[in-house]
């Protein structure tokens, strides 16, 4: 598989992982676009949310769960966060393998572009 995600989630390719468990990966984004913005990916190959299945849906309630314990190990469960997950070309997904950012760091702009 050409998946960038399922090469860092194999090993293949090295990132710098902020948690790891049996179901996902986080790791810090490469182009980051506030002073905290990690990306948590499930290492199930699930293209994006119109591919999710019955089975899929445990999965990103489990991100949810990761995304709240980062924001605090990561301190930016007080002042607030963004969870953002693109699907498809035109609303902003570059990569086809189901991903959220975690962003904080800074205060949140509406609409974000």
């Amino acid at each position: 598989m050409d998946c960038i995600f399922c090469k860092i989630v194999n090993g293949i390719i090295k990132s710098d992982i902020v948690y790891e468990d049996d179901k996902v990966v986080a790791f810090k984004d490469i182009n980051p676009v506030a002073p905290v913005h990690v990306l948590i990916v499930p290492k199930k190959h699930i293209e994006s949310a119109m591919d999710l299945n019955g089975e899929d849906f445990n999965i990103i309630g489990h991100i949810f769960s990761v995304a709240k314990k980062l924001s605090k190990d990561l301190g930016i469960d007080k002042d607030g966060f963004r969870i953002v997950n693109n699907c498809g070309r035109a609303g902003g997904q570059t990569v086809m393998h189901i991903h959220f950012h975690l962003l904080g760091g800074r205060d949140m702009q509406w609409p974000p572009g």
